[in-house]
């Protein structure tokens, strides 16, 4: 877990308003091999119409690790699921991943450290890619241990990724 950032400035980086970002939870830096900035917004509409504005976004993380950010809201588009996530990567070429495991596994470990659902632990589902075409869902389950945050990274019922937060 990195830096923290600046509400209203990552509101003009993904040009959505500052009070759409979900105040009770920090936007922050988590990394699990591949640093992102994880974003909670209030709603699914917020979601939709976020977009980096990538002079204010390259300007904001310069001196960061992360380059990539996850967005994140409780309002899905399938009943079934518990999140609804867009994964960002214009840094690096790419205006957006339809699923990415290294995101969600940052997103997993952010989850328990600021029990987000209450508990320290979680297994939850999260769609992603549907404002791009391309939905997936990713199976996320994580918890606090001894020694940090043990994190696993699913799609479909194959086990992707696994990570742990020390």
């Amino acid at each position: 877990f990195g830096d923290t950032f600046n509400r209203d400035a990552i509101a003009r980086s993904l040009n959505v308003d500052p009070d759409e970002i979900d105040d009770r939870f920090p936007s922050q830096e988590v990394s699990t091999g591949l640093p992102f900035i994880i974003v909670p917004l209030k709603t699914r509409d917020v979601i939709k119409r976020a977009k980096v504005n990538q002079d204010k976004f390259f300007t904001l993380v310069e001196n960061s690790r992360a380059k990539a950010v996850l967005v994140f809201c409780p309002q899905t588009e399938k009943p079934n699921n518990d999140l609804k996530a867009r994964v960002f990567v214009d840094y690096y070429g790419i205006p957006e991943d339809p699923a990415t495991g290294s995101a969600n596994g940052c997103l997993a470990g952010y989850l328990v450290k600021y029990r987000y659902f209450g508990k320290d632990k979680i297994d939850i589902k999260v769609e992603q890619g549907y404002e791009i075409g391309r939905p997936s869902l990713l199976f996320l389950k994580a918890g606090k241990t001894d020694k940090g945050i043990t994190v696993m990274v699913g799609g479909g019922a194959i086990m992707v990724a696994r990570g742990e937060f020390v």
